[in-house]
């Protein structure tokens, strides 16, 4: 049960990983840097290169930084998938998102962010699929660990 639990764990993290990918060489390939593609009122597809952190702070820290912090929380994320069985699609949500930003830095030394959401004049910086992989995963953590 364990090893069938850990595999799917595994595979909605590939799986997040791949589609990130995926979509970032899409913008990578048909966004020129300063492209703009409205989708609809709300919604718009950029190119962004950030070098930061969640919408491009503390980039003054570094892409070294940044990929050693990123192997650390993926270690510590596969062992909280062994380890805490009940959260490890928050887990697995959580890693597949820092593995697919994690490798955008390793091969471009920055993050490819292309989902530009906007309402009334304010843009939401822009972000991508690991990102939001990322902020719903830790958003259920946090919901998780406030119920008990």
């Amino acid at each position: 049960m364990f090893l069938r639990n850990f595999k799917k764990s595994i595979i909605i993290s590939f799986l997040i990983f791949f589609a990130d990918q995926i979509t970032k060489y899409l913008a990578f390939t048909y966004l020129a840097p300063t492209d703009t593609v409205k989708i609809t009122s709300f919604l718009n597809l950029v190119y962004v290169e950030n070098k930061g952190a969640a919408f491009g702070l503390l980039k003054s820290l570094g892409t070294e930084f940044f990929i050693v912090l990123s192997i650390l929380v993926i270690v510590v994320l596969i062992l909280m998938i062994i380890k805490d069985r009940k959260n490890q699609l928050v887990y697995s949500l959580i890693m597949g998102g820092a593995l697919g930003n994690l490798f955008d830095r390793l091969l471009h030394g920055h993050v490819i962010d292309f989902i530009d959401l906007h309402i009334c004049g304010y843009h939401w910086p822009a972000f991508n699929i690991a990102d939001s992989s990322l902020s719903i995963g830790i958003f259920l953590f946090v919901l998780k660990k406030y119920k008990k």
